[in-house]
């Protein structure tokens, strides 16, 4: 069974900016539908932004749309998420998500079953 792992987060100052990737191992991540969640401390799990196997097919949650970017590079078989003018309330755990039959409803990804074990982000002054 594969497994998805996430690196990238860390602290940074309110209109700052990070890039959050995501691997896999045991399975190509170009070949999945793969989404970010995020979770914040008290808060239930939100999904941020999906991409289907098409990169240009991207989805975002409203409150990052225009802020965050979502990417593919199919020679890594990675995928990214940019983050920029990040805001205290974008602090979460971030979690990267699969599965060989996920498929992007809107910014959610459906039929998840492969996280990772995610990154921290800390936006704060």
């Amino acid at each position: 069974q594969g497994q998805v792992a996430e690196s990238g987060g860390g602290l940074v100052q309110p209109g700052g900016s990070l890039t959050l990737s995501c691997s896999a191992s045991g399975f190509d991540l170009d070949h999945r539908a793969v989404a970010w969640f995020r979770q914040a401390p008290g808060k239930e799990r939100e999904a941020v932004a999906c991409v289907m196997t098409a990169a240009y097919e991207t989805h975002y949650t409203d409150s990052v749309k225009g802020r965050f970017t979502l990417s593919r590079d199919e020679h890594q078989k990675m995928v990214f998420l940019q983050m920029n003018d990040l805001k205290p309330e974008d602090t979460a755990v971030y979690y990267c998500a699969t599965g060989p039959r996920a498929y992007c409803a809107g910014s959610l990804l459906r039929r998840v079953s492969d996280w990772g074990q995610g990154t921290q982000v800390t936006v704060s002054s």
